[in-house]
């Protein structure tokens, strides 16, 4: 959809050659596109702009943001307790990215406090969201950390989700802006609001836009 739209746009084809869209398949993409100003368009954690000064160093702008989320222990059939004697020897499915605060940063804080280790729990890695969700469901594992989404509760039980942390850091959209490029600020920030509405996960419906754009 992205690319489509993006290339539709008469304000960003008078402007750019071409469209490229890149799926980052790790953190090391992440943060080797966004550290080395190769896109021009990102949709990444403020956290990972802030890390590289990408803001100041490539005029890296914010111009659309998603909801902040809450983090959670998610099991199948019975309420995970946030203490050792329960979580000891459980297998845990965890992200397979050091950046992700639900999928890997705030589960390892809480096991790390409790004095778990991967000597005593059982951590098994995926590579996405949906993967711990298939993990769980299929029996793999005992426990996913990740967010709790609309869908979720088709298949799992809101009762068996303990929340980690309240609020998490939603995705934002970043445009490089080495000069005040209004039209193409405005003209971006049009087709990603696009993007939300006709998005088929609820969470990227949610947009906030960046103050800038008359409509």
């Amino acid at each position: 959809m992205a690319s489509e739209r993006l290339c539709k746009d008469a304000t960003i084809k008078r402007q750019y050659g071409e469209v490229k869209v890149i799926v980052g398949q790790s953190d090391y993409d992440t943060f080797r596109y966004v550290n080395y100003g190769v896109v021009d368009l990102a949709l990444v954690k403020r956290n990972v702009v802030d890390a590289f000064g990408a803001d100041q160093i490539y005029g890296f702008t914010p111009i659309a943001s998603h909801p902040n989320y809450s983090a959670y222990f998610i099991a199948l059939r019975e309420k995970p307790w946030l203490n050792k004697e329960y979580l000891l020897g459980k297998r845990i499915g965890l992200l397979d990215y050091p950046s992700s605060r639900s999928g890997h940063i705030l589960p390892k804080t809480v096991l790390q406090r409790l004095g778990l280790t991967n000597t005593n729990v059982d951590i098994v890695y995926y590579n996405s969201h949906q993967d711990l969700r298939r993990a769980l469901l299929a029996g793999e594992v005992d426990i996913i950390s990740s967010y709790w989404a609309e869908e979720d509760a088709k298949k799992l039980s809101r009762n068996y989700a303990v929340p980690l942390q309240e609020s998490v850091s939603g995705m934002q959209w970043f445009l490089k802006m080495e000069t005040k490029n209004t039209d193409l600020f405005c003209a971006t920030q049009a087709v990603v609001h696009k993007l939300a509405v006709d998005h088929p996960r609820p969470y990227y419906k949610t947009i906030i836009l960046e103050e800038g754009c008359d409509s």
